[in-house]
């Protein structure tokens, strides 16, 4: 692919961040869609060929075979531009995609007198609707899945290897029953890893079967093949799920299900990000110096969060689009408007700002290290929150008003360790209690936590 001048690039996605993007520029770009497109228009050649109740169209030979197949599998950008000329005078993109590979196929002297079969009983959006099958099947098992599968991986990690540092949590902004740094960790991974699931099992449709998705112009020439059952075949040869009900398009329900699942994955992501924000803001965790980096063009000293900031701003636009196309996609007048052929064009963008978010979460994350000093320290200064294992004690025993006294002897106050121990010695408990009680600390009141953080992934 030819290099544009990042500077010049209207969409961020192509100028900024286009390292970031690039993994994506071959799968969701015009010369994508162009190249998926071409594939389709050759594999039906191929099928059709193939079909005994087709003789007017002969079987071909080996070599004709690897011609048509070589000019989808050598598509290049010398063959998108091609088409772009073409497109010039029909000023219709698909028409453009056939007259290329008719032009292709006319290089061959088998080939030349069946050019006419290419395109044979096709709409344009039997062509389309597989081609961007595809390209959405790529782009999620080849770009997106790995990295979710990255995120979902080290944060699993940091789960496990700090799965027992005692952490403060904060309902309501306010200090709470303790947890730990590990298992906070594996409620986000746990929580990404059954949206990541949903979105690896939404099944990819596609279609072919004509203008109105009723074979009309198959059964007119060929009235005794079973189009219903040929089509499904060659849908599954693509590696696609086969609709068999469809208008002139398939409907898109399949894409919004895969962009609501892939939403969702993102929000959880979003949150992540906020919350790592936070904990770098009260010092949970500090960031790794970059020698040359500026993190204020003022403030010296500062070593800013950007890169979850940064993670959370391309969610941020990734949701917007996914929601509009999630939510227009399945929406079409009659058998068929063209108000999807642009919003299908966003899907690049969208798969481009989720792939940018991710690559910054996994940086943010890799630069981070845990002050388990200050997680410790603020653990340390909040002695209030074993109000809630005493009371629960006393209940245990049948004391009068626990929540109640408790409440009186700590809300509003300032606890420290020698007033807990205060307040535990003038309760009417058992010796066997009471001594247990003592024994506990913010840092060790953590419950299950620790086995929590350990505990296997669904399915890992």
């Amino acid at each position: 692919m030819t290099e544009i001048d990042p500077l010049t690039a209207i969409s961020a996605v192509d100028g900024r961040y286009r390292s970031k993007a690039s993994g994506l520029q071959n799968i969701v770009s015009e010369f994508g869609l162009m190249k998926y497109r071409v594939q389709v228009e050759c594999e039906w050649l191929l099928f059709l060929s193939a079909l005994p109740d087709v003789p007017e169209l002969p079987e071909l030979s080996a070599a004709a075979q690897q011609h048509v197949r070589g000019i989808s599998e050598g598509f290049d950008l010398h063959g998108a531009h091609r088409i772009k000329e073409f497109e010039a005078t029909t000023n219709h993109d698909v028409k453009a995609v056939e007259y290329f590979v008719k032009e292709q196929l006319a290089a061959n002297k088998e080939l030349k007198p069946l050019i006419e079969w290419v395109h044979f009983g096709c709409t344009s959006e039997d062509i389309n609707n597989t081609a961007y099958a595809l390209m959405v099947d790529a782009a999620r098992s080849q770009v997106l899945m790995p990295l979710m599968a990255s995120i979902i991986e080290s944060l699993d990690g940091m789960a496990d290897l700090h799965a027992e540092l005692g952490m403060l949590s904060r309902t309501h902004g306010q200090t709470a029953s303790p947890t730990t740094l590990g298992k906070e960790i594996k409620n986000v991974a746990a929580r990404l890893q059954r949206q990541q699931q949903q979105f690896a099992a939404v099944d990819i449709l596609g279609k072919f079967n004509g203008a109105v998705g009723n074979f009309n112009a198959h059964l007119s020439a060929y009235p005794d093949v079973d189009w219903i059952q040929a089509s499904a075949r060659f849908i599954e040869q693509l590696g696609l799920v086969n609709n068999p009900w469809t208008t002139q398009i398939e409907p898109h329900d399949y894409l919004a299900e895969l962009f609501h699942t892939l939403l969702r994955f993102n929000t959880v992501l979003l949150d992540f990000d906020r919350d790592m924000w936070a904990y770098i803001s009260i010092e949970y965790f500090k960031q790794k110096k970059v020698e040359g980096e500026t993190g204020s063009s003022t403030m010296p000293h500062k070593v800013n969060p950007i890169d979850f900031e940064n993670s959370e701003g391309n969610l941020g636009v990734a949701n917007a689009l996914l929601a509009h196309m999630a939510d227009k996609l399945p929406v079409s007048r009659w058998q068929r408007d063209l108000s999807d052929s642009t919003v299908l064009r966003n899907i690049g963008s969208a798969a481009a700002h989720c792939a940018i978010a991710y690559q910054s979460t996994l940086k943010g994350l890799s630069r981070l290290e845990v002050n388990a000093e200050a997680i410790r320290a603020d653990l340390q200064s909040s002695w209030e929150v074993l109000a809630e294992p005493v009371q629960t004690v006393m209940r245990k025993y049948g004391l009068a008003e626990p929540y109640e006294q408790l409440k009186a002897a700590t809300r509003g106050q300032v606890i420290t360790e020698p007033l807990f121990a205060e307040i535990l010695a003038q309760l009417n408990l058992p010796e066997a209690a009471r001594r247990e009680l003592a024994g506990l600390t913010p840092g060790t009141y953590t419950g299950a936590a620790a086995a929590l953080a350990r505990r296997g992934l669904p399915g890992k």
